[in-house]
C-alpha cells in the first residue's frame, strides 16, 4: 500500500512539475529563512558560553542619580574589586580589568598590534581560560609578564611552546607600560560571540603602578567583576551593593548593582538603573518573523494544494469506489505532504549552504550549520515534520471528504463559504504581515538616515584619526609642519579622547551659586590648542585656545548644554572649580555629539592639556585626492616614527559604525520583507490559480457573449486587488503603532510621513497585480471552445 501511495506521489508531482516546484520551492525559501534567522538568535543567545562560570559571573555596575535622570556605567573605582570581596560574604572571588588597549607586539623583524588588557591573576581563575601552553596559576608570578593567545602565539613562534620567551611590548598610550614581557601562557581564542576577544593579557598591577591616579576611591575607570558562590542569591548582594560607594566616597547620589554575564549582549541597555532592552528585542523580532515566514510557507502549500484538488477529484472518487476509506486517504494525502516538506527541507539545506557565506558576512558573524549537530539536525526534521502536518492536514481533510458518486458524475464540487474566507483570510494575512515588514525597513532606514544627517557640531567628513604612538606626541609641533608643508593636508590636533568617544567624566565641577547637592556629571576632554578649529567646531561666544598651551592651563573651553547649567557663571570669564583648582571659561562651543548619537549633547569641558593626548586627528584638505593625502601622510609617519605601523581610521566610518546595529535590523527585515512579498505572491499565484480553475467554464461563455481579454483579465484580478487592499488597511494601523512605539526609545527620531504607507501599498498592489494577470491573462485569452466541449 505504501509503495503504491510513494509511485503515485512522485507521478503526480511529476504530473504537475510546476505546481510542484512552486510548493516545494516556497517550503524550502521559508525554511532556509527561518533557520538563518534561528542561527543568528542561536549566536545570540549562547553569547559568552565560553565561560563555564557565566551564570555565576557579574560585573558591577555604578549608576549616578543626575537631575532626576539614573547614568549606569561599567568603570567603578580600582579599590573596589578587593573591598568587595573582604566586605561582603558571598562573593568568592573578584577582578579588576583595564579598558581595552592596542598594544605593539615586536618580535625580531615580526610586528603585531593586538587589543588586550591588564587584569588581576582573579580574573583568569574566573575565566578558566583553556591554556595550551602554561598554567593559569602560574600565569601572573613574574609581574611583567603576558599571556597570549593561540594566533599571536602561531604568527610569533609557529608551532613552538613560546613559554618562557620574551616579546617587546611598546606602549602607545601613556596609560600603558611597554618593555620586554615574558609569555608565561597560551590560551584558545576567544569565540567570536564573547564579550572579550583579547589577544593578549598582562598583569593589572604594572598598569596601576603606572596610574597612581587610579588608585584611590573617586576615579571611576576600571572595570570590577566578582563571581558569587552559587548558593549565593544576587538580589541579597544588590541590597547590600545599594549604599556601598556611596560611603566608600562620600558621594550619596552614586550606589552599584550586580550585572549578570548572561544579559551582557541581550539586556545591555539601561533604564532607571536597571537592565532594559538591547539585543534580547531584536531576537524575539527575528524569532517572530521566522515562525510567521514558515507560517506564510505552509498557506501556500495548503493554498496551491487545494487549487489542484478539483484535478485530482477522480482519482479520489476511484479510490474510494475501490474501497479505500476516508482515513487511507488522509494518509496518503499527508503522507505526500510529508514527502514534499522533507524534500523542501533538503533543498532548504543546499541553500542555506549556498547563502551562508554571504549572510555571515552581512551579519558580521561566523555561522555555520552543523548537519551533525543534534540541535541543528533535530530543528530541521522537526520543521520539516510539523510543516508537512500542518501544511498536509487542511488539503488531506479537503481532498478525502469529495463525494465518490458526485465526482465521478462530474458534478462540480461545492467550495464551502468557510473554506473560501478562510483562503482569501490567509492570503491577506500574508500580505498584511509583508506590508508591515515593507513599512518597517522603510522607517528604520529613514531614523539611521535621520541621524546621520543630523548636526553633529562638528564636521566628521575628511578627517583621519591614529593612535599617538612612538615619538610623535614628544615631536608634534615638527610633524605637524611637515603634514601641512605637503600642501595636501589642513592641520592637525591631538586629544585624550577622539571625537564620538568622551569617557572621561566627573560630578565633582562646581561654579558660584551651585547647588552641592546636586551632583551633574561632565565629561572632560584634554586636548591640544587646534583641536576645536580642526574638527571646524563652532565658537558661539569668546575665543578659541591660543596656540601655546602653558598660556591656557587654567582656561578651559565648554559646550553650550553646560552653559545652560552654569547659569550666569556659563559665559566667557566665569569659573568653574574641581578640587580647590579655579577654571575659567574661555570660550563657549556649539553643542558636539559623542557617546549617546541618539541623544542630545551632555555638558563637555575642553581642556587645553596635550601631554595627556593619545589619540592624533588629522583633517584632510578639501578636493584633495585621499589616496595622495595617505600616501605623503604615511611617509611623514613612516621617517618620524619608524618601526610604527601607519595605522588610521576615517571619522565618517567610524561613526556609520555607530549604526551597525540599526543597519543590520534594517538590511535583515528589508531582505526578510521581500522574501515575504515573494513567498505571499506565491500564494496567491495558487488562489488565482484556483479560481481560474474554477471559473473555466463561466470564462468560456463570457468569451462567446463577447467580453474581451482585457475585460476577463479584469474581472479576475479585480478580486484578489480587494484582498490586496484590505491587507493595506489592516497593515498600516500595525505599522505605525509598532513603529511610533520603536521610535520612543530615541530622543531624536525621524517622523512617520504618510506617504510611506502610500508607496507600500503602490508596491504591494502592483506586485499582486502582476501576479494575479499572469492567470488571469492565461485564462482568459484559451479558446473558449476548449472550456465548453464538455457542456
Amino acid at each position: 500500500m505504501f509503495k503504491n501511495y510513494f509511485k503515485s506521489t512522485l507521478r503526480n508531482l511529476w504530473k504537475n512539475k510546476t505546481y510542484s516546484f512552486l510548493n516545494i520551492a516556497g517550503l524550502a525559501i521559508g525554511i532556509a529563512s527561518a533557520a538563518l534567522i534561528f542561527l543568528w538568535v542561536e549566536d545570540e543567545l549562547t553569547f559568552n558560553h565560553n565561560f563555564v562560570n557565566r551564570d555565576f559571573i557579574y560585573r558591577i555596575m555604578e549608576n549616578h542619580h543626575n537631575e532626576g535622570k539614573i547614568n549606569t556605567s561599567g568603570s567603578t573605582p580600582g579599590p573596589m574589586a578587593q573591598a568587595v570581596k573582604t566586605d561582603i560574604p558571598g562573593i568568592k572571588n573578584s577582578g579588576r580589568l583595564s579598558w581595552t588597549m592596542d598594544e605593539l607586539m615586536v618580535l625580531n623583524d615580526k610586528s603585531l598590534k593586538e587589543s588586550g588588557a591588564y587584569v588581576d591573576p582573579s580574573v583568569l581563575s574566573m575565566f578558566a581560560l583553556p591554556f595550551i601552553y602554561g598554567e593559569p596559576a602560574e600565569a601572573f608570578k613574574d609581574l611583567q609578564s603576558v599571556v597570549i593567545n593561540e594566533t599571536v602565539a602561531r604568527i610569533f613562534f609557529g608551532n613552538e611552546n613560546p613559554v618562557g620567551k620574551t616579546i617587546k611590548m611598546n606602549a602607545n598610550q601613556g596609560f600603558s607600560v611597554d618593555g620586554l614581557y615574558t609569555v608565561t601562557g597560551v590560551y584558545k581564542d576567544f569565540p567570536q560571540n564573547s564579550s572579550y576577544k583579547f589577544q593578549w593579557i598582562s598583569p593589572y598591577v604594572l598598569f596601576e603602578n603606572k596610574n597612581d591616579w587610579m588608585k584611590p576611591w573617586d576615579n571611576n575607570l576600571t572595570e570590577t567583576l566578582v563571581q558569587l558562590n552559587p548558593a549565593v542569591d544576587a538580589e541579597t548582594i544588590n541590597k547590600k551593593l545599594a549604599g556601598y560607594i556611596a560611603a566608600k566616597t562620600g558621594t550619596p547620589s552614586a550606589s552599584c548593582i550586580l550585572f549578570s554575564m548572561n544579559d551582557w549582549n541581550l539586556r545591555s541597555q539601561f533604564t532607571d538603573g536597571k537592565p532594559d532592552g538591547g539585543n534580547i528585542k531584536y531576537v524575539k523580532l527575528f524569532s517572530l518573523i521566522a515562525v510567521i515566514i514558515l507560517i506564510i510557507a505552509c498557506i501556500n502549500f495548503m493554498n496551491l494544494s487545494t487549487a489542484q484538488s478539483e484535478k485530482r477529484a477522480k482519482e479520489v472518487g476511484v479510490r474510494k469506489v475501490m474501497g479505500a476509506g476516508k482515513n487511507r486517504l488522509i494518509v496518503q494525502f499527508i503522507g505526500e505532504s510529508l514527502l514534499m516538506s522533507f524534500m523542501a527541507a533538503i533543498l532548504a539545506i543546499i541553500i542555506i549552504y549556498l547563502v551562508l557565506p554571504m549572510y555571515s558576512n552581512m551579519v558580521k558573524k561566523t555561522l555555520e550549520i552543523n548537519l551533525f549537530s543534534i540541535l541543528h539536525l533535530g530543528w530541521l526534521f522537526t520543521v520539516g515534520l510539523v510543516t508537512g502536518l500542518m501544511a498536509g492536514s487542511y488539503p488531506a481533510f479537503y481532498l478525502s471528504s469529495f463525494n465518490p458518486i458526485k465526482v465521478l458524475k462530474g458534478i462540480k464540487i461545492k467550495t464551502g463559504v468557510g473554506v473560501i474566507f478562510i483562503r482569501k483570510g490567509l492570503v491577506i494575512s500574508q500580505f498584511a504581515i509583508s506590508i508591515i515588514l515593507i513599512i518597517c525597513t522603510t522607517i528604520i532606514y529613514q531614523q539611521i538616515q535621520h541621524i546621520k544627517n543630523r548636526d553633529l557640531g562638528y564636521n566628521k567628513d575628511r578627517l583621519i584619526m591614529m593612535d599617538l604612538q612612538g615619538d610623535v606626541k614628544a615631536h608634534f609641533s615638527s610633524v605637524l609642519s611637515q603634514l601641512k608643508a605637503t600642501g595636501l593636508i589642513e592641520d592637525a590636533a591631538m586629544s585624550l579622547h577622539d571625537p564620538l568617544h568622551i569617557n572621561s567624566y566627573t560630578s565633582d565641577f562646581t561654579w558660584p551659586g551651585k547647588d552641592v547637592n546636586n551632583k551633574v556629571t561632565i565629561h572632560t576632554n584634554q586636548v591640544s590648542p587646534e583641536y576645536p578649529s580642526v574638527l571646524h567646531m563652532k565658537i558661539m561666544e569668546g575665543r578659541d585656545f591660543y596656540q601655546t598651551p602653558d598660556v591656557d592651563s587654567n582656561h578651559v573651553i565648554i559646550n553650550e548644554s553646560l552653559k545652560k547649567l552654569m547659569g550666569k557663571e556659563g559665559k566667557p570669564g566665569g569659573l568653574i572649580s574641581i578640587n580647590s583648582t579655579n577654571l575659567q571659561v574661555t570660550g563657549i562651543i556649539k553643542d558636539v555629539v559623542y557617546n549617546d548619537i541618539y541623544a542630545a549633547s551632555s555638558p563637555l569641558i575642553l581642556f587645553c592639556h596635550p601631554k595627556n593626548a593619545n589619540v592624533l586627528t588629522i583633517r584632510i584638505k578639501p578636493d584633495i585626492d585621499l589616496t595622495a593625502a595617505l600616501a605623503k601622510t604615511e611617509a611623514i609617519f613612516k621617517t618620524n616614527n619608524p618601526g610604527y605601523p601607519f595605522e588610521y581610521k576615517f571619522l565618517d566610518e567610524e561613526f556609520n559604525q555607530l549604526f551597525s546595529t540599526e543597519t543590520l535590523i534594517g538590511n535583515l527585515a528589508g531582505i526578510f520583507s521581500v522574501l515575504a512579498i515573494f513567498i505571499s505572491c506565491l500564494g496567491l499565484f495558487g488562489l488565482s490559480a484556483y479560481t481560474a480553475e474554477q471559473r473555466r467554464k463561466e470564462i468560456g461563455i463570457r468569451k462567446v457573449l463577447g467580453a474581451s481579454t482585457e475585460g476577463l483579465a479584469g474581472l479576475l484580478s479585480k478580486e484578489f486587488l480587494k484582498l490586496v487592499a484590505l491587507s493595506c488597511i489592516l497593515a498600516f494601523p500595525i505599522s505605525w503603532w509598532a513603529m511610533n512605539n520603536w521610535l520612543q526609545d530615541y530622543q531624536y527620531r525621524t517622523t512617520i510621513h504618510w506617504w510611506i504607507f502610500a508607496i507600500a501599498g503602490i508596491v504591494s498592489l502592483t506586485i499582486a497585480l502582476i501576479t494575479v494577470s499572469f492567470q488571469a491573462i492565461k485564462v482568459a485569452i484559451t479558446n473558449p471552445i476548449n472550456s465548453l466541449r464538455s457542456e
